[in-house]
């Protein structure tokens, strides 16, 4: 984009879009952690101990000015023609008060979940048999689990906001990976399928960029996928379909690219090796794996000890053994190759292909 009247445009159009979802979101957390101390004062209980390291952890100033260069980097992507200026789709107004009303709504029993540590509520409601046990849990000390609409409803204001409104600017750092090995190739003749898909954020932001790529979406919660459903019924060419990562329904060389987005810290060691398995064996040969996760230890030293308080917040039993996994090491294992790591924010994307 080289006409500086268009680029000038696009960066206001852009601002436009994403300043308003950072404070909107932002707004949320401090009115959280608000409502959280209101909360424990109302209870009688005394101020929460908070959790501790001895790691560095990164001050507002750091934080926001790397929040920012998230920003800079989607922007640039979006001027260098990567994808076009990205269409969030947060709702009109109405229904985006309903979600954050929502949201608030559920904090008081966040609020005792956590204070009781409990993280199996959701076991006990669904029953156990028809899922694996790992994934039966109360993630976040959020209600349902992954297993409710009320949960689906929610999720996106959850995870929003605890991103400081950048999870989709996160999520689009995919793109660029994609981009490489679709540019100059007939769109509809590749094939696209992103595991844990959830609410079919991710999968929107392909289709935008890439609206005729014939694409499918897995994820284990009937009521997530009924949510990606209704949230993708505009995008043609696209498919949302309930089953397992670690045991994907579909043909040995069958896609051109496989993705994944915030699942990986959320799995078992065991299921994490399988997934990487599976991903390989569906891919085509020259074909491309592409995991987005959280930042591991040492990939931003100033950010260490933030990874370290954040199981201590949140439930998430699987996210210390993360935090140390070898990606690169477990790839070659599964026979594919690691092309690099780029970290984005608070999350990385981790590149993977599968040799021609």
């Amino acid at each position: 984009m080289t006409d500086p009247l268009s680029r000038m445009a696009t960066r206001i159009a852009y601002g436009a879009l994403q300043l308003p979802r950072i404070a909107w979101y932002v707004g949320h957390g401090y009115a959280l952690q608000h409502l959280s101390k209101e909360a424990r004062r109302r209870d009688g209980l005394e101020p929460r101990r908070p959790a501790t390291t001895v790691l560095p952890v990164p001050d507002q100033r750091q934080l926001y000015a790397d929040l920012f260069r998230l920003l800079r980097a989607d922007l640039d992507n979006v001027e260098a023609g990567i994808y076009p200026l990205p269409a969030d789709r947060d709702g009109p107004l109405p229904l985006l008060l309903r979600r954050s009303q929502s949201f608030f709504q559920d904090l008081p029993d966040i609020h005792r979940r956590r204070e009781r540590n409990g993280h199996d509520d959701v076991r006990l409601e669904a029953g156990e048999g028809r899922r694996p046990d790992y994934y039966l849990q109360n993630f976040h000390f959020q209600s349902g689990g992954w297993m409710t609409e009320e949960s689906a409803q929610r999720y996106d204001t959850q995870v929003e906001v605890l991103f400081k409104g950048t999870a989709n600017a996160m999520r689009r750092q995919a793109l660029p990976a994609l981009h490489e090995i679709f540019a100059g190739r007939d769109q509809r003749t590749l094939r696209l399928l992103d595991i844990g898909c959830g609410t079919g954020r991710f999968l929107d932001a392909v289709k935008q960029a890439w609206p005729r790529l014939p694409a499918l979406g897995i994820d284990m919660s009937e009521a997530y996928v009924r949510h990606a459903r209704r949230h993708l019924k505009r995008r043609a060419w696209l498919d949302v379909f309930v089953g397992k990562a670690e045991a994907l329904p579909l043909p040995d060389a069958s896609l051109d690219a496989v993705t994944s987005i915030f699942m990986f810290h959320e799995l078992p060691p065991d299921v994490r090796r399988a997934v990487m398995v599976e991903a390989a064996r569906v891919l085509r040969p020259s074909g491309r794996f592409i995991v987005i996760d959280s930042l591991q230890r040492g990939d931003a030293p100033d950010y260490d000890g933030l990874l370290d308080l954040f199981p201590q917040n949140y439930h998430e039993p699987y996210y210390a053994g993360y935090l140390g996994e070898d990606f690169a090491a477990m790839a070659h294992d599964a026979g594919l190759g690691h092309v690099r790591d780029v970290n984005a924010f608070v999350s990385k994307v981790m590149v993977f292909d599968k040799p021609a």
